[in-house]
């Protein structure tokens, strides 16, 4: 296998035999992105000068390692990863996919980028995301869309499809993107990869650039289920510069990760499995549901009675969030400046310009939701109805361990379908903007195939602070499944044999 092949965690394995050197294993990740973005526009920014330097880094530290054992060796060294473009790593460009930020460069970095720099982990670049997270394609970034290594002429879903794209065609060993309503579980389910949204609060947001306070969550997007549990590892806990972060400790993560079910409670909403859905993303997480059973787990059904009312309560509160965190792009702190004869037309001007069509529309939104008259009615009903979907989870959670469901109810779309029509881009996240609502954590893993050869996403759902039983979950089921295996036959795709 070539090194942009292995995982994380056979990466590291061969990095401490000394097979390969730190700054080898980046040098294959940084030729297959030059060889391949260019189809896929998985980044929009690549950084091969700072990446090499950071190898030749962990390459000194493994030399001092094997000179004398007892040196500290960071847990992730050498190993090359991908920022998403909403989250803050210093000195280089943070464009949220957006105008308006174009030539932004943060003087500072996100916890979660310090916390894996401290690890000792190698910075590619920064990947494409829907213009400030706001997208269920990546095609509203206002640099061109990301196209899906399966096909291209699809989507691979977002706001997270550049971190996910690069995951699975092999451009990084894995990446961080950022869930506010399905944005890692979505792409990965899209992708064929794994995508684990924590609980809110988990993982530090100090460095995240705001879309919806009370729901945005960085989280993994890896290869498979152990290296998410390394990365998550890496990355969670409390942050005195994040008031929302949990208290509690972390866990080791990867002692979850055992090939047995049997004493798991596993429940299945038939809220989550609609008409209208694609009926072979059905049959495929059916089958899994088949599998967890087999592999000694109690599967039991459940009722989350208040999930149809998930998408409008979502598409109220988030917007409203939206409406309020992107006040302060307003032309005279940093970002755009497109000056106007006066204040009032540099504002216009600015955000006009600066914003594109998608983000100005959930800021209208937003800002409506919120205007006087229509609080009550709008805002304050859409979070009493949020509590009442969390108070549902925290029901079936004291039946079951841990929730089944698809990630999404279709597989990849093609590029444009949806794009004229926001509802049904919006329904894309209808399985996955629950768990964001009630603060839970979630996991998508691959479970199949449809039959245009596009991945199909198995989700499992955690209560809060319950990413062990959710990894333990989709570590058994993928141990006993092909799936992870299989990757996109972008080779191929180059050299212009699409199969679409």
């Amino acid at each position: 296998m070539a090194p942009w092949q292995w995982t994380i965690h056979e990466t590291l394995e061969h990095l401490q035999r000394g097979e390969i050197s730190a700054v080898e294993v980046t040098r294959a990740y940084l030729d297959r992105v030059e060889a391949f973005d260019s189809l896929l526009h998985a980044y929009l920014t690549v950084t091969p000068e700072a990446a090499l330097a950071q190898a030749q880094e962990a390459d000194a530290r493994w030399a001092a390692w094997r000179r004398d054992p007892s040196t500290p060796l960071p847990s992730l060294n050498g190993i090359p990863l991908a920022i998403k473009d909403v989250i803050c790593v210093r000195g280089v460009r943070c464009t949220c996919g957006s105008r308006i930020l174009e030539n932004f460069f943060p003087p500072y970095e996100a916890t979660a980028v310090a916390r894996l720099r401290e690890a000792g982990a190698v910075f590619l670049g920064k990947t494409n995301t829907d213009e400030f997270g706001m997208g269920s394609s990546t095609e509203n970034s206002a640099f061109g869309p990301t196209r899906n290594p399966w096909n291209p002429a699809r989507v691979p879903g977002g706001s997270s499809g550049g971190s996910a794209a690069a995951v699975a065609a092999d451009l990084c060993a894995g990446a961080l993107g950022t869930d506010t309503g399905g944005s890692v579980r979505q792409p990965a389910a899209m992708c064929g990869v794994v995508g684990l949204k924590p609980t809110y609060g988990r993982v530090s947001r100090y460095g995240l650039v705001a879309y919806g306070s009370s729901l945005d969550q960085i989280g993994p997007i890896t290869k498979d289920v152990q290296d998410a549990a390394l990365l998550l590892q890496l990355i969670a806990g409390p942050d005195p510069r994040d008031a929302t972060s949990w208290p509690a400790p972390v866990p080791d993560y990867t002692r979850a990760l055992i090939p047995d079910l049997r004493g798991v409670r596993v429940g299945v909403p038939p809220e989550y499995f609609i008409p209208g859905m694609q009926p072979e993303v059905e049959q495929a997480v059916r089958k899994a549901i088949e599998v967890l059973a087999e592999l000694g787990a109690e599967v039991i059904e459940v009722s989350l009675p208040h999930t149809r009312y998930a998408l409008p309560t979502y598409y109220l509160i988030a917007p409203a969030e939206a409406s309020a965190n992107l006040a302060r792009y307003d032309s005279v702190k940093y970002g755009l400046r497109i000056r106007g004869e006066t204040i009032w037309d540099t504002y216009r001007l600015t955000r006009g310009n600066g914003f594109g069509p998608e983000v100005k529309r959930r800021i209208m939104l937003g800002t409506y939701a919120l205007s006087a008259g229509y609080y009550d009615a709008y805002y304050l009903k859409a979070q009493k109805v949020r509590t009442l979907i969390r108070q549902d989870f925290e029901r079936a959670f004291e039946r079951v361990d841990v929730i089944v469901c698809p990630t999404s109810p279709t597989t990849a779309f093609r590029l444009g379908e949806r794009t004229a029509d926001p509802l049904q881009m919006y329904l894309a996240d209808i399985f996955t903007i629950t768990v964001n609502l009630a603060g839970i954590c979630g996991i998508s893993a691959p479970c199949g195939f449809d039959g245009d050869g596009l991945p199909i996403g198995l989700q499992i759902l955690g209560p809060a602070l319950g990413e062990e039983k959710i990894l333990r979950v989709a570590y058994a089921y993928e141990q006993a499944t092909p799936w992870h295996h299989q990757r996109p036959p972008i080779d191929a795709t180059l050299q212009g044999r699409s199969r679409d």
